[in-house]
């Protein structure tokens, strides 16, 4: 009866030590994944990738009547969904490669457009399945995905430069001239932008490297001393101006700025915007179309969605941040499947971009939160505005958009800055040199990895 009795009162004790019931490791998930690091952090660094994404979708819209409404709903949602999945500001930015043949090629319509998109994204979903994308991810050397990511941001910045320096005609991908001195979109207040993020921000957040930790120690180390000797008046000014400078949205002010100008540019454009979402169409994509879509888009966009929007998205995300598991299998099935739906009804063929990345982590975005907040903005847009916004983003000034642009596209190139040795600088190089001069993320990744083959072979034979 004792022996009973101890077995009710064991098997009570384990039931009131039992941990209480939590919510499933899904939701628990998502939580972390979508919440804010810092409010205003946050939502600055979501509109780190807009330099990129706003000059691409106007020019199509423009040249090619793109449904900006239907983009802003697919984009929106597959922002949302990334940063539910991810839980870092991973970016969704139109194909680069697919946007500038439909720019610079005028038989290359919508349907072209589409159809280069879900070849393209097909592909990439096999390769996420099959596994063959992680293996991929494995065997490529850093030193390669370094040049990729270094051509992309000088890339990137040049392109900016261009924005700045020289006004330009979106629809037809094309410098105009000298951009005036003065004006609403005139070359002093580009300057004036850049100079202010660079007051806010400075060179950035330092990336945390596993072969940075003890220079890392030893900097704070002399930073903690040096303040220790610092008059306590001058020091608390001088932690006050850290933490207002790290309160202020310095993209979100340069955003809120443009806007304004835009209305202020042509202010019929408010009057010209109407309510409610455009009508959502298949798309009819031709044996013909298929044919140029395959051909002119999907070819040179393939290498460029598998080296940048994958591989270099996967290795950057471990850069900065190491605690969370992006894999490259992850990032592969999502590229292919948001494609996969949303090209059918006239979205932009959308992937996701190392330079995105960079530019949301610069002005603070560290978590999925920060992605998902301009998903639903997008959504939201392209509900209750839907393609007359394109009214107003036409005016929008293009000089500001390029200091955005700049700053995604330095931060991405110092990502390379960790090449320690001289064979890793060797190639990553010859990586970086040949993409940008001919123009082919495909050939620099080719003569990149027959560099690193032939140096690993003489190092072999000289043993």
């Amino acid at each position: 009866m004792a022996s009973d009795m101890t077995g009710v009162h064991d098997l009570e004790s384990a039931k009131t030590s039992q941990p209480p019931v939590r919510p499933t490791n899904f939701l628990v998930k998502v939580r972390d994944n979508l919440t804010f690091h810092a409010k205003w952090a946050e939502i600055n660094g979501a509109m780190g990738d807009l330099g990129t994404y706003i000059p691409i979708i106007l020019a199509l819209s423009l040249a090619r009547d793109l449904d900006l409404g239907t983009t802003l709903i697919f984009t929106g949602i597959y922002n949302i969904v990334t940063g539910l999945l991810y839980g870092v500001p991973m970016p969704v930015q139109p194909m680069k490669s697919i946007a500038a043949v439909a720019i610079s090629n005028k038989s290359f319509g919508v349907p072209e457009i589409m159809a280069a998109g879900i070849i393209t994204s097909g592909v990439a979903l096999v390769l996420g399945v099959t596994g063959l994308m992680e293996l991929a991810y494995w065997l490529i050397p850093l030193s390669v995905v370094r040049g990729i990511q270094l051509a992309q941001g000088l890339n990137f910045a040049m392109t900016a430069v261009k924005y700045i320096r020289k006004e330009q005609d979106l629809g037809k991908g094309k410098s105009t001239g000298q951009r005036p001195w003065t004006g609403l979109d005139g070359l002093i207040l580009a300057i004036v932008a850049c100079c202010f993020i660079v007051l806010v921000n400075g060179a950035g957040k330092e990336i945390q490297r596993q072969n940075q930790h003890e220079r890392n120690e030893q900097q704070s180390e002399d930073e903690t001393h040096n303040e220790a000797n610092l008059n306590p008046t001058v020091r608390r000014s001088k932690k006050f101006l850290e933490k207002l400078a790290d309160a202020i949205p310095s993209a979100v002010i340069v955003f809120l700025l443009g806007l304004i100008l835009a209305v202020i540019r042509k202010p019929s454009a408010v009057k010209e915007l109407r309510a409610g979402p455009e009508t959502i169409r298949i798309v009819h994509i031709s044996r013909h179309a298929w044919r140029d879509g395959f051909i002119k888009g999907a070819i040179p966009q393939l290498p460029l969605t598998l080296l940048n929007s994958v591989i270099a998205v996967c290795k950057l995300s471990k850069d900065l941040f190491p605690e969370k598991q992006v894999r490259a299998t992850s990032v592969s099935v999502t590229v292919g499947l948001m494609n996969l739906i949303g090209c059918w009804f006239g979205a932009m063929p959308c992937c996701h971009g190392a330079g995105g990345l960079a530019g949301q982590y610069k002005f603070g975005g560290r978590s999925g939160g920060c992605v998902a907040a301009l998903g639903a903005l997008k959504l939201v847009l392209g509900l209750v505005l839907g393609g007359s916004m394109l009214r107003v983003l036409v005016e929008f000034p293009v000089g500001l958009l390029g200091v955005l642009l700049l700053f995604a596209g330095v931060e991405l190139a110092m990502a390379a800055r960790d090449m320690s040795t001289k064979q890793e600088a060797f190639v990553m190089l010859v990586v970086t040199s040949v993409s940008l001069v001919g123009s082919s993320a495909a050939l620099g990744f080719l003569c990149g990895m027959v560099a690193h083959g032939l140096i690993e072979l003489r190092k072999f034979v000289l043993k």
